[in-house]
């Protein structure tokens, strides 16, 4: 199970019609927020959301951006993925490890 696999789109939802400037002001305010908040972990994001910066990323190309993985990640972390790493990435705990194990499980699609 990966962040990418639940998208759980209802045509009747009222997201759908939000307008796609709206949206994308949304979206480029949460992608701000969380370049700013750098202590605010991948894998603690995982743990309590199922969803990351990566997935972030992933999402941006899943939706048409003509970007690689990199050029993606480089644009959600505002800065090449390597240098993100040394200046702010520290290592999983097996504890957060366990937790985001968890929460992937709740991405699965509803029965």
């Amino acid at each position: 199970m990966s962040c990418s696999e639940n998208t759980n789109v209802d045509p009747g939802d009222r997201l759908e019609a939000l307008d796609d400037a709206v949206a994308a002001a949304a979206f480029r305010r949460l992608v701000r927020h969380l370049r700013h908040r750098h202590d605010a972990q991948n894998i603690d994001l995982m743990g309590l959301a199922g969803f990351c910066r990566n997935c972030l990323a992933d999402w941006i190309r899943d939706a048409g951006a003509p970007l690689d993985k990199e050029q993606a990640r480089e644009i959600i972390h505002g800065m090449p993925t390597a240098e993100w790493k040394v200046r702010f990435h520290r290592e999983a705990t097996p504890e957060q490890m366990d937790r985001m194990a968890e929460s992937l499980k709740k991405n699965a699609p509803a029965p």
